[in-house]
C-alpha cells in the first residue's frame, strides 16, 4: 500500500491530523525503521495534540475573551491595595472545581477586566469551556428572544460554561426583568458551576442597578455563598495617562473577604 493510501484511509477512521504531518511522520517511522507499536504511539501523539489544538480553538471562539493585557504585563504596584496572593491562588483554577465564585471590584479603570479575562485563559488552557461577557451585553441578548423555548435556548450561552465572566456590573441601570435574568442565571449556576464578577459597587449599592427588583437579595445571597473578594484600591490607568483628569480614586467597598476554602 503506498503512503497516500495509507493517509486515505486514516483520514476516512476520522483522524484530523494534516497530510503533511502524517505523510512527515510515516515518512520519519519508515526511515527509522519504527516497530507498529512505536508507530501507532507517534499517531496516537499526534492525532491528540491535533484534537486538543482544536479543542482549544473552538473553546476560545466560544469565550468571546476578546484582546486582553498578558498577566505578565500587568503592573502589580499601581494599586494602592491588591490581594496578589489571592489572585494567585485563584489563577491555580482550583475555585473552578470547586465551583466557588469571583467577585473582582474597584473603580473604573483598575484592570478588574484584565484581570477577570487572564482568569480566562488559564481556564481555557485547562481545558474548562469558558464565556466572558459584559452584563449589558448578556442582558441585551437574552431579552431580545421572543418567546420562552428561545430564551430557554439562549440561556445555555451563560448557564452552561464551567466559568461564567460577566463583566461591569454597575455601569447601566437595569429593569425589573433584566435582573430576574440575572438572577436565573445565577441561581441556575449556584453550587453547579463557577461565576466571576467584576464591579465598581459594594453589594449593598447592587439594589441602585437593578431599582424596585426583588431577587436583588437573594441573587446576591446565592454569589456570595461560595466567593472569592479581590478588592482594587487603585487609581484608574486611564486617568493616570490623562492630566486633565480628576483621578482621585472613589471610596472603595470594604467587605470582609470570605474564609478560603
Amino acid at each position: 500500500m503506498q503512503r497516500n493510501d495509507v493517509i486515505d484511509g486514516l483520514r476516512s477512521l476520522g483522524f484530523r491530523a494534516s497530510d503533511e504531518a502524517l505523510g512527515a511522520l510515516l515518512a520519519h517511522a519508515t526511515k527509522t525503521r519504527a516497530s507498529p507499536v512505536q508507530l501507532f504511539e507517534e499517531l496516537v501523539k499526534l492525532e491528540r495534540l491535533v484534537r486538543d489544538e482544536r479543542n482549544l480553538a473552538r473553546r476560545t471562539r466560544c469565550a468571546t475573551l476578546g484582546v486582553f493585557k498578558p498577566l505578565d504585563r500587568f503592573d502589580w504596584s499601581h494599586p494602592r491595595s491588591i490581594d496578589r496572593s489571592l489572585y494567585d491562588e485563584l489563577s491555580g483554577l482550583a475555585f473552578v472545581d470547586q465551583r466557588q465564585n469571583v467577585l473582582l471590584r474597584g473603580q473604573s479603570g483598575v484592570g478588574k477586566t484584565t484581570l477577570a479575562q487572564n482568569l480566562g485563559h488559564a481556564a481555557l488552557a485547562k481545558g474548562y469551556t469558558v464565556r466572558f461577557t459584559t452584563l449589558a451585553a448578556a442582558l441585551g441578548d437574552l431579552m431580545k428572544q421572543e418567546s420562552l423555548p428561545a430564551l430557554e435556548r439562549r440561556l445555555k450561552r451563560y448557564t452552561s460554561p464551567d466559568l461564567l465572566i460577566l463583566d461591569e456590573i454597575g455601569y447601566l441601570p437595569c429593569d425589573g426583568r433584566a435582573a430576574d435574568l440575572l438572577y436565573n442565571i445565577i441561581s441556575r449556576r449556584h453550587e453547579q458551576r463557577s461565576t466571576v464578577i467584576t464591579t465598581n459597587l459594594a453589594f449593598k449599592k447592587w439594589g441602585t442597578v437593578f431599582p424596585g427588583a426583588a431577587c436583588v437579595a437573594a441573587l446576591v445571597d446565592r454569589f456570595v455563598q461560595h466567593l472569592h473578594v479581590v478588592d482594587i484600591d487603585a487609581d484608574s490607568w486611564r486617568a493616570k495617562d490623562s492630566p486633565d483628569t480628576d483621578s482621585s480614586p472613589a471610596e472603595p467597598a470594604r467587605l470582609k473577604n470570605p474564609k478560603r476554602r
